[in-house]
């Protein structure tokens, strides 16, 4: 660790040093020189310039390998410098004869990749998000190939995430930059936050910032929610599926006052008929009930740089499943039928606070804090499954620069505080968790070729004690629209071994935990090292934008709370005892075919192993090999704002590893993989004008069905019944419509 403090030190002490051409431009007017601010000066061939001051005067990055210095202004004639050596410029612009028209058209993309951040990110908008039925967050990802969705079994209807081959446990998922997904609502949490309510995702693949905590290891997703200021005034938003699928959503945004703006954000769904195609007793979707409201508060007062939000919060989520003659009020508790209900309660209270010194822009503050309590009662046939969490979080971030504003920093505290309080069957588990830490990060940006990010935090905690997480991103242009970047980073993490694998209580497992005298549950704490190499190229292809990127992550884990299924009568946790490693290829294509017309291409290879007590395995259920592929058209826009878009996606899916079942009596026996699958999505919009639009569409039209998905379904309370081996879809082909009518 003092190594990478000393790196980083030289590295900030070598950078500052770098040499800087100073000048000033004039103009000649009545035969008198005079400064003109606002014109334009860059290094011919890359990306570093600036613009000169008021009194005509500039300043920026030299080096010896820039030689072509141009100077613009509008209504002059743009001049091209050679310069040889850093001396003192002075040049006088002279007046253009004539002006020329010039029309620049642009076309925003859905899903945008930066060229010049240290870290591999990149923004999923709303356009991207409506190009499927998104209902909830768990369902924003279909039409993204770096996210991988399934099912997390054949009872409950949970969509659960990977990236990077890891579950969503190793995934920091955030609101606006604050932890949002995890603990008590790791298993289900991603479809409590509705589709409407997003206004963009930005995606990060590998260790992110120690401004966001110690926890992220695979990557962060955040999801950034429409704001009152800028979100239309009425917003509606209306669904129907085919399998008994029902959701509406309204946002009511108004301006307060001049500095304060509220938004009211309802969202309701209901699924209330019972659906069994595959004839095994059980439904092949749950029953559902959810009410969702959010009340947001922003205030802005941009005189004195100042930027508040306030959110409450309430939700109230009901889910049934289990046998299709299951009746909860006269089954519960009885073994007539078997049957879960999942019940859940919460509240949260989040703010913000942001202030940016009007005199020094450089310089700001920000304080968040995050309030939320969590109360789900649940059962799964016989098993009981009841968690209360409560939850504080807060984080002060300060901003400004060394020297000038290629050199910033960031730095602040932050406090985490987690109570929670578990019965599982006749257990009752209760903890406190709580840690204070404080984070450095230094980023570097040359302006042209170079960025770097390095971080480092410490925070002390009540049940791992005092550990330092360091974090790096470094972002090199070699040429013209490329971006290679490299990454390396630690995570920590506690294993809320319950929450985390709730779809073990849909089976007759017995649950063993092998007790090494650790301080949750008797194990210890996840820790990781992720590393990571990524280069994205732009270039034209038949006179048409195009990309490609290339990645390769791989997770090393110091220690891991292995889940151990390979026993069909029971599941084991025990920590790591030699190594688990996840390495994750991925290329992908991106191609503008034709006007309005766009193509992505994608193919992703994991290798995950873990040492498990029978030996080195790979993952259960974890395709080695991914093929995914979209396009998307959009019809010309209208006078009148009117046009058709339409939408196509395919994901094929190799052959995935099953848990052992050779204990199990010959017909429970299953082979060592699955098949492979593919599935073909669908969506058709036609925007009638920039108020209103409907949308209908069709998610696995192919009709592709696991058989047979549930072991042992007929004699559900006997020591063979098993939910989780799933690999593909349950219900078939579903289709849907809807509406979106808004005011602005």
């Amino acid at each position: 660790m003092r190594q990478i403090i000393i790196f980083i030190v030289l590295v900030v002490s070598q950078l500052s040093a770098q040499e800087q051409l100073k000048g000033v431009v004039l103009e000649s007017s009545s035969s008198k020189e005079l400064p003109l601010p606002g014109a334009n000066v860059y290094w011919s061939g890359s990306s570093v310039g600036t613009i000169t001051a008021g009194d005509g005067t500039f300043e920026l990055p030299y080096k010896f390998s820039y030689n072509r210095l141009v100077i613009s202004y509008v209504g002059y004639k743009t001049d091209t410098l050679v310069v040889t050596e850093n001396k003192y410029i002075k040049h006088v612009l002279q007046p253009s004869d004539e002006l020329e028209t010039v029309t620049i058209t642009s076309r925003k993309q859905s899903t945008m990749k930066s060229y010049l951040k240290a870290t591999n990110t990149f923004t999923v908008s709303s356009d991207e998000l409506l190009k499927a039925a998104c209902c909830n967050l768990s369902e924003s990802f279909e039409t993204n190939p770096s996210i991988d969705v399934n099912f997390a079994d054949a009872v409950t209807g949970t969509k659960q995430i990977k990236m990077l081959g890891l579950n969503s446990p190793y995934i920091l998922i955030t609101t606006e930059n604050v932890p949002a997904i995890r603990g008590a609502s790791q298993a289900y949490g991603l479809s409590f936050i509705p589709g409407t309510w997003v206004e963009s995702i930005q995606i990060t693949k590998g260790a992110g910032s120690v401004v966001n905590g110690f926890e992220s290891i695979a990557g962060q997703i955040n999801a950034e929610l429409v704001k009152p200021m800028t979100d239309a005034k009425l917003f509606v938003n209306a669904y129907a599926g085919m399998n008994g699928r029902f959701e509406l959503n309204t946002h009511i945004n108004k301006q307060v006052s001049e500095k304060w703006s509220s938004g009211l954000y309802v969202h309701g769904n209901l699924r209330n008929q019972k659906f069994d195609r595959n004839d095994d007793s059980f439904l092949d979707v749950p029953l559902k009930e959810q009410i969702n409201i959010m009340n947001r508060w922003q205030y802005t007062n941009a005189e004195r740089g100042i930027v508040s939000f306030i959110n409450l919060r309430y939700l109230n989520d009901n889910t049934q499943a289990g046998q299709v003659g299951f009746e909860p009020e006269r089954d519960r508790g009885t073994t007539n039928f078997w049957g879960s209900e999942i019940d859940t309660e919460r509240y949260e209270i989040t703010t913000k606070l942001g202030y940016v010194n009007p005199q020094i822009p450089y310089q700001s503050i920000g304080f968040q804090t995050a309030f939320s309590y969590h109360n789900q009662e649940s059962y799964f046939g016989l098993n009981i499954y009841d968690i209360q969490h409560t939850s504080f979080y807060s984080n002060l971030v300060y901003n400004s620069i060394i020297t000038d504003s290629r050199h910033k920093i960031k730095t602040g505290l932050s406090v985490t505080y987690d109570n929670y309080n578990e019965l599982v069957n006749t257990f009752t588990f209760e903890r406190t968790e709580n840690s204070f830490g404080g984070f450095f990060e230094y980023s570097y940006d040359d302006l042209d070729k170079l960025t770097l990010t390095a971080g480092i935090r410490a925070d002390q905690h009540n049940r791992f004690g005092f550990f330092i997480t360091p974090r790096l991103h470094v972002r090199y242009t070699p040429w013209e629209k490329s971006a290679l970047r490299a990454s390396v980073g630690r995570g920590i993490k506690s294993a809320n071994i319950f929450a985390e694998t709730q779809n073990m209580f849909s089976s007759s497992r017995q649950i063993n935990i092998i007790d090494a005298g650790g301080k949750i549950y008797g194990l210890d704490p996840e820790i990781a090292w992720n590393y990571g190499v990524s280069y994205l190229q732009g270039f034209n292809l038949f006179d048409r934008k195009a990309d490609i990127t290339l990645d390769f992550y791989r997770t090393e884990f110091q220690n891991q709370v292995v889940t151990d299924w390979e026993n069909p009568f029971e599941i084991t946790f025990y920590n790591l005892e030699g190594e688990s490693f996840a390495n994750s290829f991925q290329f992908e294509f991106n191609y503008n075919a034709f006007e309005n017309f766009d193509v992505r291409l994608a193919y992703k290879y994991y290798d995950i192993q873990t040492d498990y007590i029978r030996g080195r395995l790979d993952n259960p259920l974890v395709p080695k090999h991914r093929i995914f592929a979209n396009a998307a058209y959009e019809t010309e826009i209208t006078s009148i704002g009117a046009q058709w878009k339409f939408d196509a996606t395919y994901n094929w899916l190799g052959r995935q590893r099953f848990p052992n079942t050779d204990l199990s009596p010959p017909e429970f026996q299953l082979g060592e993989f699955s098949p492979t699958i593919g599935t073909l999505n669908l969506q058709i919009t036609k925007v009638f004008s920039p108020k209103f639009e409907v949308y209908a569409g069709g998610e696995n039209v192919t009709d592709v069905r696991q058989p047979n998905p549930i072991i042992s379904p007929d004699n559900p309370f006997g020591s063979n019944f098993d939910s989780n081996f799933v690999y593909g879809p349950i219900f078939g082909s579903m289709y849907y419509a809807g509406l979106r009518f808004r005011i602005n």
